[in-house]
């Protein structure tokens, strides 16, 4: 989603923590997906997991109701890029589904998604998994003081569209995040280094690049919410939550949770491990 609310906010170091504590939240949502998914299951089950996890440990789900946004979570499958509604159709063997969600912790977002891969996708599904996942990093990296929007944004575009020819999705963005669920700035995944707002330290970023295998052209579906690739090609989401700092950016959401119980699911092609 992406929705500016005109407001940049720096965090203290304790609305830090209340952050990371909020993100890791979803993590440990998103790591019980991994744990249930397999071929048959739907994902208006997913949906219905996600909600009761978060209210079981005391927080909101965040984008239940958001601007009339009807579920708990989106659940973007194959050639959904995002904002994909949950339903009762059956997953299935090669399908990929992204689980995007959000919560309200004390007050504060946590907002982030993983791509997951059912069974046994194809070869080349398999690589834009990975080379999406490794352009999230790959942002991530740039998202240090004194770096820029468009450094993020380059460091993306040019491990996607410029190395592997991948189409980078220009109608939606990431974006700031903290007591609101949208603030400024604006984080695309294209753009030119040494351009946008500079970075200042505790600035909390929802950095989620989002690439389709083919051309870059999207379209939204009649329900007013669903984007999907116009050319019907797969499209992979992954988004964290991140902090910049001096050096090197923090992360407040946890993939390694979540990771390890992708590896643990025998009904999951585990996407790639990146240290950082």
């Amino acid at each position: 989603m992406s929705f500016s609310k005109n407001l940049v906010y720096y965090k203290t170091e304790a609305e830090v923590e209340f952050m990371k504590k909020a993100a890791t939240l979803v993590s440990k949502t998103l790591t019980e997906v991994a744990k249930m998914l397999k071929p048959g299951v739907t994902t208006l089950q997913i949906d219905k997991l996600c909600a009761e996890f978060v209210k079981d440990n005391s927080a909101i789900p965040s984008f239940y109701n958001y601007r009339g946004y009807p579920h708990h979570i989106c659940a973007s499958v194959n050639d959904v890029v995002v904002h994909g509604f949950p339903n009762d159709i059956a997953l299935k063997d090669g399908d990929i589904v992204s689980i995007d969600m959000g919560v309200i912790l004390n007050g504060w977002h946590g907002d982030h998604a993983y791509t997951f891969v059912i069974g046994e996708a194809s070869a080349d599904t398999m690589k834009l998994v990975n080379i999406t996942k490794e352009s999230l990093y790959k942002g991530i990296e740039k998202a240090i003081v004194n770096n820029r929007i468009g450094d993020i944004a380059f460091a993306i575009q040019e491990h996607t569209e410029r190395k592997h020819k991948y189409g980078v999705v220009r109608e939606l963005v990431g974006h700031g995040l903290g007591k609101n669920l949208h603030e400024d700035p604006n984080v695309p995944n294209f753009g030119m280094r040494g351009t946008g707002m500079k970075l200042k330290e505790n600035l909390v970023l929802a950095i989620e690049p989002m690439i389709n295998m083919g051309k870059k052209d999207v379209f939204t579906d009649s329900d007013g919410w669903t984007v999907k690739t116009k050319d019907g090609l797969p499209s992979v989401h992954f988004e964290h939550d991140v902090c910049v700092k001096r050096g090197k950016a923090l992360i407040l959401s946890d993939y390694t949770i979540i990771e390890a119980a992708e590896q643990a699911n025998p009904n999951l092609t585990p996407s790639a491990v990146i240290s950082f």
